[in-house]
């Protein structure tokens, strides 16, 4: 399994410093590639001190909406990804177009690329043991240099242990799949002390790499249909995340236009 396309090298050196995060519904998006979101993501791993990362879908937006601290954090990650075909529709609608959607599991997989070839050090933290053991195997059959593995499972008690766990493993990169917002608010609180170049949330796609759980064939990604996808697979646990948030996010996205449409006038 590898990215839709493989990004190819770029030129990184001014990248994400000229780019100018487009504001979807208050909550600020990069407006790149996945080819350029790499290049970026190498900027920042070179200055030598923690970035955090974030994919924003329709759901978090709702949700940073409701939850000020979740979207204060949003705003302060280096790198922000519209991971969610709504959030790319919604930027045209709004028009502030974005380039494409960067899957969480597409830049994870992009960074294993680039990792096996700058040789980063590389950190998986997350989902059940058997399944990070999985993809730790899977990332070094690929080339990655994994430093360290640690299952998503651990009590308040062991927060602290975790983190030294990864600061002493020196990662370039940690990759991390919890689900929101345990993830965003456990970086946001613990980037410092990680101490890693780039810290990257990736939600459930260690499952998907371990073969746990199918991704949503081609066709339907590049239709913007994998929520349908993913939604067919667990409807108990996305019915209100995808139908329910999906409609909150479609009458923020129509509040915005009414508004600005007003604005203008």
């Amino acid at each position: 399994m590898g990215p839709e396309n493989v990004p190819a090298p770029m030129d990184r050196s001014t990248l994400l410093s000229e780019t100018v995060p487009v504001p979807i519904c208050g909550v600020p998006v990069h407006a790149l590639t996945l080819a350029e979101s790499v290049a970026a993501a190498e900027e920042l791993i070179a200055e030598r001190r923690p970035h955090q990362h974030v994919s924003v879908n329709a759901a978090k937006i709702v949700r940073a909406r409701r939850d000020p601290e979740l979207a204060r954090i949003i705003r302060s990650c280096s790198l922000i990804n519209a991971d969610g075909q709504a959030v790319v529709w919604a930027g045209r609608i709004l028009g502030q177009p974005l380039p494409e959607r960067v899957t969480g599991i597409d830049l994870m997989l992009a960074l294993w690329e680039r990792a096996a070839r700058e040789h980063y050090r590389v950190f998986l933290l997350g989902a059940e043991p058997d399944v990070v053991s999985r993809v730790a195997a899977i990332a070094a059959s690929r080339g990655v240099h994994v430093v360290g593995q640690r299952d998503g499972y651990w009590r308040e008690e062991q927060e602290q242990d975790v983190v030294a766990a990864v600061r002493a493993a020196r990662p370039d990169l940690l990759f991390l799949a919890v689900p929101t917002p345990r993830k965003e608010y456990f970086l946001a609180r613990h980037l410092v002390a990680l101490n890693c170049g780039l810290a990257v949330g990736v939600g459930g796609s260690f499952d998907v790499v371990a073969g746990i759980r199918a991704r949503a064939p081609r066709c339907m990604r590049r239709a913007g249909l994998e929520w349908l996808f993913r939604l067919m697979q667990e409807p108990r646990r996305l019915f209100a995340r995808y139908l329910v948030g999906n409609t909150a996010f479609v009458l923020m996205v129509l509040r915005d236009v009414v508004a600005r449409r007003t604005h203008r006038g």
